[in-house]
């Protein structure tokens, strides 16, 4: 007897945070669960150069992206420095709502700074993300980090240490969800 051959199709998938859709290729859209989507945010975020990596989930059937990662690109980082500034940047994890997450701040000064004043900038910053965060979801933190709310608010508070010529977030990533999200998954799938 013959098998009967099953061809790859598109698949659409959506991505609720950008509210957009894009297609991913497979046989089945199960098959399609657990994989990543890099997607390219330079032209949404009119030119802040930035790569949005997506975890594909099934809700429904249906094939549904959320976000894992939001990276800026070092070329972006460079074009933005200047002679005669200085930078700080930092690492650390704090909790959400509902997940675990390592945050990657990245501060231009205007000018030459001590490193007191570059200390007491990190310090800060890292003081404001966690009591900014701990009572946001994930999903809240990166539509603020897109729209630039959270980078905004940030740089306000920093500018009585210091005025910044850039406040970003270099990275989010999440690390690990929290047990509440880690139920909320396991029943979904």
């Amino acid at each position: 007897m013959a098998q009967a051959k099953v061809k790859k199709r598109f698949f659409d998938v959506d991505i609720p945070i950008l509210n957009k859709e894009t297609q991913l290729f497979g046989y089945k859209a199960e098959e399609l669960a657990g994989r990543y989507i890099l997607y390219d945010l330079t032209r949404l975020l009119r030119g802040k150069n930035s790569l949005l990596k997506l975890k594909v989930e099934l809700e429904e059937g249906k094939p549904v992206a959320k976000p894992v990662e939001l990276t800026v690109l070092p070329y972006f980082i460079r074009k933005m420095m200047r002679k005669g500034t200085n930078y700080v940047e930092d690492s650390f994890s704090t909790d959400c709502n509902d997940a675990q997450v390592r945050l990657k701040p990245f501060l231009i000064t205007r000018r030459k700074v001590s490193r007191a004043v570059r200390k007491a900038l990190r310090d800060k910053t890292k003081e404001e993300l966690i009591l900014y965060l701990k009572d946001k979801s994930y999903d809240t933190m990166f539509q603020e980090l897109l729209r630039g709310t959270m980078q905004k608010t940030l740089s306000l508070r920093l500018k009585k240490i210091y005025p910044l010529s850039l406040c970003e977030i270099r990275t989010a990533t999440i690390e690990k969800f929290l047990k509440t999200e880690l139920k909320k998954h396991k029943t979904q799938e």
